[in-house]
């Protein structure tokens, strides 16, 4: 049986901030920390069957960065649902609004333009 690892590092600053986010994987293709902005951890609780979750970034993430890093986010979890359930309906869904959402982000950035 083969085991895998992934490990973070999250750097804090003074007001217990993350200042530097880094990580690394031991099926990564590349030896070493890599540095990231942000990190979206969810794990299923079985004991209380919700989820827990654990979302960081660093101050240098902007707001347009978040936005779609979490609309990435969404549109993996479309194809998830549909490859591990095969729920069309669901995961047309969670596609539709991330179409939704990235007019928005859009919108958003030629109006600050």
């Amino acid at each position: 049986m083969k085991t895998s690892e992934i490990k973070f590092k999250v750097t804090l600053d003074e007001k217990n901030l993350p200042k530097s986010i880094e990580w690394d994987a031991s099926d990564k293709e590349v030896d070493g920390m890599e540095t990231t902005k942000s990190i979206s951890l969810n794990v299923w609780d079985n004991l209380n069957n919700n989820t827990l979750r654990i979302d960081l970034w660093t101050q240098d993430l902007s707001v347009v960065e978040m936005k779609r890093f979490y609309i990435d986010i969404l549109g993996g979890m479309s194809q998830t649902i549909l490859s591990s359930t095969g729920d069309e309906y669901m995961s047309e869904e969670m596609k539709a609004l991330c179409d939704r959402l990235v007019e928005h982000v859009n919108e958003e950035n030629k109006k600050q333009q």
